[in-house]
């Protein structure tokens, strides 16, 4: 093998190498897990303190008066965490709100991120009932 093969193979190990490592590395500190409240709650203990998409449905809300302190429980197939939250929620965020909150699961509950409460109310979007959609083209 000539001496010239030899440095070019090198050098494209060490590119591969470091471009690995990086993608690895940015990869990994912003990973996030995708998660309903019910496969949490099943072992938490395996979920503490990693980061979090977690979805529910809102129930009991708290809010500390004159602040943006809320503290609220999260629910899905009858499994339930207690959530806390400080900032502006959606107009949408209230009780029965399917929600998809971004944060970490902690021994006292999960802690949602800043900005990190995504709610929707289904019936919005859904069409009144004995009303068809116009599809004729007219």
């Amino acid at each position: 093998m000539s001496a010239k093969a030899l440095k070019i193979g090198a050098t494209a190990a060490v590119v591969v190498a470091a471009l690995s490592g990086l993608l690895f590395s940015t990869l990994r500190e912003d990973t996030q897990f995708y998660k309903h409240v019910d496969e949490v709650m099943n072992d938490p203990s395996a979920w503490h303190g990693r980061r979090l998409q977690l979805h529910g449905y809102v129930a009991g809300i708290e809010r500390k008066r004159s602040s943006l302190e809320y503290r609220f429980n999260v629910q899905s197939n009858g499994s339930v965490v207690q959530a806390s939250y400080t900032g502006v929620v959606p107009d949408t965020f209230k009780e029965g709100a399917e929600v998809v909150l971004k944060g970490t699961l902690g021994a006292d509950g999960f802690h949602v991120e800043r900005n990190g409460v995504m709610a929707k109310c289904p019936s919005k979007y859904e069409p009144s009932k004995g009303v068809l959609p116009n599809t004729s083209g007219s």
